[in-house]
């Protein structure tokens, strides 16, 4: 019963954070996998800790420390970088919960090995410790690895910088938590306070963005499809931007990049309507056409090249949102 304690708080957590998605952002299989892959990099970090041990005789407390929280944030953050590579994290909220799930899989199995091997000794103040305390840290720390990531991307700064911000303070803040300067039951008491304070602030500061992202951008987008439907693009400021870009583009050119705006703004359009109905509620609509306007997507996309995206950037911008846009009408 008092392995409860070591078990349930990071896992409730978790679930908090999931439900906290108005947007449904979050895809359970991922959130599965990120789960699964936390327990295994449990697994690779406790075979390089040993190796390092047995290898340079560091003794325990120092691997603790300054060896371990490198190593194991290194491994977590492998599948929140892939994630941002495929294109399956979009904002703050998504990134943390991806995040959290990969700390709360490997605290799950780092708390089982202990339970494990300490049996009896597995004390009710040393399950609450680790339950509240280690779990709840491993799980925040990957949280705001994750977060200065797909922050950093949307801020235009580049992936491997952003990367490297964010793994730098997970590390950091976990060799902080090793060095243990606090009694061990109140630094646990200052995770369970500010951890949850600033993951909600996180969360509200995300939704009330993406909220208005899809208001502003939504409109703008509704407003110049129906331009285009109706041939009156010629005669709005982007429709003249688009007819100078004659003088450096041949015909065929210019008209797969007309092609190709015209269609990022049509699923665009379906994909902020879709995030809007889950907001509310309401089932996505999924029409039967949309494979094949994504593979024509892609094709033009192919066609007009990096100078064709280039000359397109004061009108679509193809960056990490946008292609996690896409992505969600793909998946």
């Amino acid at each position: 019963m008092v392995a409860i304690f070591g078990f349930v708080p990071v896992l409730l957590f978790l679930a908090l954070l999931f439900l906290l998605d108005s947007f449904k952002l979050v895809k359970p299989r991922l959130l599965v996998l990120c789960l699964l892959y936390g327990i295994a990099a449990t697994g690779l970090s406790y075979f390089f800790n040993t190796w390092v041990i047995l290898s340079t005789g560091i003794s325990f407390e120092s691997l603790s420390r300054y060896v371990a929280p490198i190593a194991e944030e290194f491994l977590k953050a492998l599948v929140i970088f892939y994630l941002v590579a495929a294109r399956q994290v979009g904002f703050m909220v998504d990134a943390a919960i991806y995040g959290f799930a990969v700390g709360t899989g490997f605290a799950l199995a780092e708390n089982t090995w202990y339970y494990w091997n300490l049996g009896t000794d597995f004390s009710a103040l040393l399950a609450i410790i680790r339950g509240f305390g280690t779990a709840l840290m491993h799980g925040g720390t990957m949280s705001i690895c994750a977060i200065f990531l797909i922050e950093g991307i949307q801020r235009s700064s580049p992936a491997w910088r952003a990367g490297f911000i964010g793994l730098l303070a997970a590390m950091l803040l976990h060799s902080l938590f090793n060095h243990f300067w606090l009694n061990p039951l109140m630094q646990t008491m200052l995770i369970i306070v500010i951890l949850p304070l600033a993951l909600y602030l996180v969360f509200m500061r995300s939704t009330r963005h993406l909220q208005q992202w899809l208001e502003v951008a939504f409109s703008s987008e509704v407003d110049m499809l129906r331009m285009i439907k109706q041939g009156q693009f010629r005669n709005t400021r982007a429709g003249q931007y688009l007819a100078s870009l004659k003088e450096h583009f041949a015909p065929d050119v210019l008209l797969d990049l007309y092609c190709f705006l015209s269609l990022y703004l049509e699923l665009s359009i379906k994909t902020k309507r879709n995030l809007m109905l889950k907001e509310n509620g309401f089932p996505v609509i999924l029409e039967s056409d949309i494979p094949s306007k994504l593979t024509e997507f892609k094709q033009l996309r192919k066609q007009i090249g990096k100078a064709g995206e280039m000359a397109l950037y004061p009108l679509v911008r193809m960056r990490q949102r946008e292609l996690w846009e896409l992505n969600q009408l793909e998946n």
